[in-house]
């Protein structure tokens, strides 16, 4: 019985094309990226169980997306697309007014002179609870402190209190 018996030499062959590798990965890059931005953002930038369980749903629903490679050098050829492409978005995203519109979130007013806008709100799914939790963390007791408040791009809240004279 050979237990150890390993041939290094078949865990870097390539048995796919390089172009189909490369291909598959900026395709699922682009559609992954396009699947987050129009989900709404998570308040307070926290991940919460059920945002982490669908993020391992999408990573094992793509990695069958990738091909069923045995090859170690196959997998470093999709890791080095992936991270190929996000180099790629983040520079043509700081380049490009247009592709960072198209791949960052705008920050979202959710308060304005002291009164809740609710549309926004219910857009991002931001309960009234969670805004004042997050009011709270700012260290703001009473809504009416508040000039203006936004979700941002990463899901916290920022707020701008009222002048105290």
């Amino acid at each position: 019985m050979e237990i150890f018996r390993l041939d290094l030499a078949s865990l870097f062959v390539i048995e796919a094309s390089v172009s189909e590798l490369i291909v598959r990965g900026v395709i699922l890059y682009l559609g992954i990226l396009l699947l987050f931005r129009v989900l709404p953002r998570r308040t307070g930038g926290e991940l919460e169980f059920m945002d982490l369980v669908f993020v391992l749903l999408i990573a094992e629903a793509a990695t069958h997306a990738f091909g069923e490679y045995s090859s170690i050098t196959e997998a470093f050829i999709v890791i080095a697309t992936l991270m190929g492409m996000n180099n790629l978005v983040n520079r043509l995203s700081y380049h490009s007014k247009f592709i960072a519109r198209l791949v960052e979130s705008k920050a979202i007013q959710i308060v304005k002179d002291g009164k809740m806008l609710r549309r926004n709100m219910r857009r991002e799914f931001l309960t009234q609870d969670e805004l004042y939790e997050q009011l709270r963390k700012e260290g703001v007791e009473d809504i009416q402190e508040v000039k203006k408040a936004f979700i941002e791009s990463d899901g916290t809240i920022s707020v701008i209190t009222k002048d105290k004279k």
